[in-house]
């Protein structure tokens, strides 16, 4: 018998995997319907409680396949109301999670990787390096912690936590497959949103996705020049061609794009920043997020004031584009966008 480290967990397979795996296994496929049940709509932690199967594949499957869990290693609460979750992967790798809730909505921001390979400057999630994809069972696992072990009721799904989801994105492909689909946790797509640094080797699998998912994209700068500084990903995939992916993806029936843009006082935050990042948006028919820069230990960047976002706002807005400001949420915990950034060190498994 397989020891439970060598036995596959069963969430990373889709249901048209697990029915294949069923048939191999001498069973009818219609039960992986009732496996999706007890996984994803019970949040069952064990395969003895699937009482609606025989004892018998119950048993066939514990002699096969496990059932992952992450492991709460601590939370931090924001005045604000942000959460901030670590989890401890099988490995003993760390992953961080985030809960931010706004009025009636509740978003969870989700990890795609351990680290991040692209090293953005204001960015804490590749301080530290890459160390591996998360498995689309790690993925969704995150969801299923916040839904069945603390009971929450979700209402969006933002794949902005760390690392880069397109770069994963076989994985990421498999988990938004499992969270939209009715038999799986049965999430609207227009609930879900993946972002990308412009990792473009992904977007026409992204385009063939064939899920109405938003997609957001990072650019936080309007030039190659300081895009280069920021995000070294552009020296691999050059903003022009970024911007031309992501026209592709609109005329291939994808949804509207947002861009995210970081504001950093003195850097990016000029007239011409504006004007270059009016003229994307123009191109792209997109609306911006503006977020203000959150600190990050070891960055010598500097937060703008309230005014110095709202200055650029303005700009945006008088040249016809649609703004929002988003809110930097948990920076007390160091949960703001750009700061997760994990626990470095590994437990033991």
């Amino acid at each position: 018998m397989k020891s439970p480290e060598e036995k596959k967990d069963i969430r990373d397979l889709g249901l048209d995997e697990l029915k294949a795996e069923l048939e191999a296994m001498g069973e009818p496929a219609f039960r992986a319907i009732q496996i999706f049940d007890w996984l994803y709509h019970k949040g069952a932690s064990g395969f003895s409680e699937f009482t609606s199967l025989s004892k018998d594949l119950r048993e066939k499957l514990a002699s096969r396949f496990r059932i992952g869990a992450l492991e709460l290693a601590d939370r931090r609460d924001s005045g604000d109301g942000t959460v901030k979750l670590l989890f401890r992967l099988n490995d003993g790798a760390f992953i961080e999670t985030v809960l931010i809730p706004a009025g009636r909505r509740l978003t969870v921001c989700l990890s795609t990787q351990v680290g991040c390979k692209f090293a953005c400057a204001f960015c804490a999630s590749g301080l530290h390096g890459f160390t591996r994809d998360l498995a689309s069972s790690e993925i969704t696992g995150q969801v299923l912690y916040l839904q069945h072990s603390l009971g929450l009721d979700l209402t969006n799904f933002v794949f902005m936590g760390m690392g880069e989801p397109l770069d994963n994105w076989a994985n990421v492909e498999k988990a938004l497959r499992i969270m939209n689909a009715p038999e799986g946790l049965g999430i609207a797509a227009r609930r879900m949103t993946v972002s990308t640094a412009g990792y473009l080797p992904a977007f026409k699998r992204l385009e063939a996705l064939d899920l109405q998912v938003n997609l957001s994209l990072s650019l936080h700068a309007v030039t190659d020049r300081l895009r280069d500084k920021l995000m070294p990903i552009n020296r691999r995939f050059p903003l022009e061609d970024v911007v031309r992916a992501a026209e592709e993806y609109i005329r291939s029936g994808g949804r509207m794009i947002t861009l995210e843009y970081i504001v950093i006082c003195g850097l990016n935050d000029s007239l011409d920043d504006a004007d270059g990042l009016a003229a994307i948006a123009r191109r792209l028919r997109a609306k911006v997020n503006l977020i203000a820069y959150s600190p990050v230990e070891g960055q010598a960047f500097e937060t703008p004031t309230e005014a110095d976002v709202a200055r650029f706002k303005r700009w945006l807005e008088e040249r016809k584009v649609n703004t929002t400001l988003r809110l930097s949420k948990g920076t007390d915990i160091a949960a703001a966008c750009g700061q997760l950034a994990g626990r470095f060190k590994r437990s033991k498994p």
